[in-house]
């Protein structure tokens, strides 16, 4: 009977490590880098204009919208481009992350209470995706690559959209989000006011791509503050290609006539990293900065690794 009882107990014990196995929480997949950006064009001839002949982007199809379009920098990243839906001064849709395992993220956002769809979706290229809105109201998609990306040639200007940039009203709300829930990890912030930090960006957890919080009044908004204009709301929600060497970039730009309505000039960021300000026909900035800072930042020390390319 001894013998029984603990053969018994033994099978309990378990079984019960089973059951705790199988009901833990689900853990978050790996998330790489910035998959794209979509954005809103009122005028799509122009817009083709802008990304292929001025920043050299290739034109395809686009596997989750057929009506949308796609200007590719690379294998993997690209700007997404579709119909304008409203007369909104607003012309961000969403920013996008790369997964390695989009169905595993989207049960693990499932886990940590998060409003997730009930199933992933697949493009025609073969890629899974879902989207959701973080704790702004913006939206956000994460997406797994299909096996075989398309190939596409490598651009002349730069390959790599380092990061992305949106508006923000409250920090520590986002910070529930992108730092507490996904992981993502401080990189950087400044401003124009040293002890006011409006720019702050946190990279992926598990690469050197970043989100950029652009944070704006009021603290308890939502969206494009009433009364913006939207050539401000352009400057940012806004993504980055990343560079270099600025001066041989504005030279190419340059010397190619790529430059048509663009006035800004090459200059020195916050960041201490060169930049140049560009702006599609609907007011997005496309922003060229160099990977790397030529000197000490305002604000705050960088404390992750830059990008290498």
């Amino acid at each position: 009977m001894v013998a029984f009882r603990a053969a018994c107990c033994a099978v309990l014990v378990g079984l019960m490590g089973v059951s705790g196995a199988a009901f833990a929480a689900p853990k978050r997949p790996a998330i790489t880098g910035v998959s794209h950006i979509a954005i809103y064009a009122a005028d799509p001839a122009a817009s083709e204009r802008f990304y292929t002949h001025g920043l050299g982007a290739i034109k395809t199809a686009d596997p989750e919208s057929a009506a949308g379009v796609r200007y590719a920098f690379s294998d993997q990243q690209f700007v997404q481009i579709l119909p304008r839906p409203d007369a909104s001064i607003n012309r961000l849709d969403h920013i996008s992350f790369v997964t390695a395992d989009a169905e595993a993220l989207r049960a693990y956002l499932a886990s940590r209470k998060q409003e997730v769809p009930k199933a992933v979706s697949k493009g025609t290229d073969g890629s899974l995706y879902f989207s959701l809105l973080d704790p702004e109201g913006n939206r956000v998609e994460f997406v797994q690559l299909p096996a075989a990306p398309a190939r596409i040639a490598p651009n002349p200007i730069s390959g790599h959209i380092i990061h992305v940039g949106l508006i923000i009203h409250d920090r520590a709300r986002a910070d529930a989000f992108y730092r507490e829930i996904l992981g993502f990890k401080p990189y950087w912030y400044g401003g124009f006011e040293e002890d006011k930090p409006t720019w702050i960006s946190l990279q992926v957890p598990d690469g050197t791509d970043w989100i950029e919080y652009m944070v704006v009044d009021p603290k308890d908004g939502r969206g494009i503050p009433s009364g913006m204009s939207q050539k401000t709301a352009g400057i940012l929600n806004h993504f980055a290609l990343g560079v270099p060497d600025i001066r041989q970039t504005y030279t190419r730009l340059w010397n190619e006539k790529r430059l048509e309505g663009q006035d800004e000039l090459p200059k020195i960021g916050r960041d201490a990293k060169w930049q140049l300000n560009l702006y599609d026909p609907d007011g997005t900035r496309a922003e060229i900065m160099e990977l790397k800072a030529i000197g000490e930042p305002c604000c705050s020390p960088f404390t992750a690794s830059d990008p290498v390319k």
